[in-house]
């Protein structure tokens, strides 16, 4: 395609607070400064410091942005810059105002409240459906790109105070052309969400999202993960066995076809599985839809508001508790295969020193 004309600006971001932080990055709320007084909210990914010079992490910090950047839709997290300042990286999203699931699940904990059986299923099949979307996504040359996530989990949903639910973090996701994948020889993910063949060193494909979905609303169906525990090796061997409870057991609430449901999506072997992101979303709906009307994403948005009374958006004035940054136009590791039946951590990265853009934002933030 012929080039029309080209736009060269500089974009302005006023750091507000810090979101979230995980083991590789932080993510920020910022203010992005545009022409004549426009002003919208995003957030920051920043890479620790750590990791700033790791040239494969930075590599596969760079391959993800470019990988979700075109990943347009409703329910996968958007990105909209990929920036390079100081010789640091940063990704520009968009900013969710609201909570991760597993924060959800702790303050339904908290409050003692039960999730209804029918937003349970409604929010997991909304990540079905955008893991529906990112299996089926194809280059320009309609060749299939082959994403798998390989790190749904609780951490990596979002539920804004709206109701829509939104996955996030493609950082571990396998890709043609965009990130660099051991898989055979590391494995990278949490252990308690993974499916089997990820957990004992093998290829995974599309199916094994698939798994880790059925944990994630076994999870909210039951309060417990039931392949969690006490170390990271206990953990995948747990999830290898894919020993699987009768879930109508643990609540009662859950009838036949849900706990039908839940085996088929956590079946041991692939091919027992669901075999699409779209199959499994069918049985999601026909759940909750199939008797008329059903949960909606105002009812969700509802829901946790009421969950969520005093931790409403804050409409706090940016200048007052952030920093202003000039830029120029996520606890997960991995383990490495030792040997058959032994695993070994692979080593964390020397911390380098310097005035890095992540070292600038603390301390604007101080």
């Amino acid at each position: 395609m012929a080039e029309l004309t080209s736009i060269d600006g500089g974009l302005r971001y006023e750091i507000v607070r810090k979101i979230y932080e995980g083991g590789m990055g932080i993510v920020y709320e910022a203010q992005q400064q545009g022409a004549r007084g426009f002003v919208k909210r995003v957030a920051i990914k920043v890479i620790r410091e750590k990791y700033a010079r790791q040239p494969e992490f930075i590599e596969n910090f760079i391959g993800e942005a470019k990988l979700v950047a075109d990943l347009i839709h409703t329910n996968i997290v958007q990105t909209y810059h990929l920036g390079d300042f100081d010789d640091s990286c940063y990704i520009c999203m968009e900013l969710i105002r609201g909570v991760n699931l597993e924060q959800f699940t702790e303050r339904l904990h908290q409050r003692r409240r039960k999730l209804p059986i029918e937003l349970a299923v409604f929010i997991v099949s909304r990540v079905a459906r955008g893991l529906a979307y990112a299996h089926a996504k194809t280059d320009r040359d309609n060749n299939l790109l082959g994403i798998v996530h390989r790190d749904v989990s609780p951490k990596n949903v979002m539920i804004a105070f709206e109701g829509d639910v939104k996955l996030t973090d493609f950082g571990i996701a396998k890709a043609r052309g965009f990130l660099k994948d051991k898989e055979g020889e590391e494995v990278a993910g949490k252990p308690e969400y993974m499916s089997p063949e990820q957990a004992d060193f093998q290829i995974t494909d599309k199916r094994s999202d698939i798994f880790s979905v059925g944990i994630v609303l076994s999870v909210l169906l039951i309060g417990q993960n039931v392949f969690k525990q006490a170390s990271a090796e206990e953990s995948r061997r747990r999830v290898v066995q894919c020993v699987l409870p009768d879930f109508t057991q643990l609540n009662p609430d859950i009838d036949g076809r849900l706990n039908q449901m839940l085996h088929k999506a956590m079946a041991r072997l692939p091919v027992d599985r669901f075999q699409t992101a779209e199959e499994l979303l069918y049985e999601l709906e026909y759940f909750i839809y199939h008797k008329g009307y059903g949960p909606t994403n105002e009812t969700l948005g509802k829901f946790i508001r009421e969950l969520f009374t005093d931790d409403a958006p804050s409409r706090t004035n940016a200048a007052a508790h952030g920093g202003t940054i000039q830029m120029p136009a996520g606890s997960r590791g991995s383990t490495r295969k030792k040997s058959p039946g032994t695993t070994t951590r692979t080593p964390a990265p020397v911390a380098v020193r310097g005035s890095s853009l992540f070292e600038q934002i603390k301390q604007k933030l101080r």
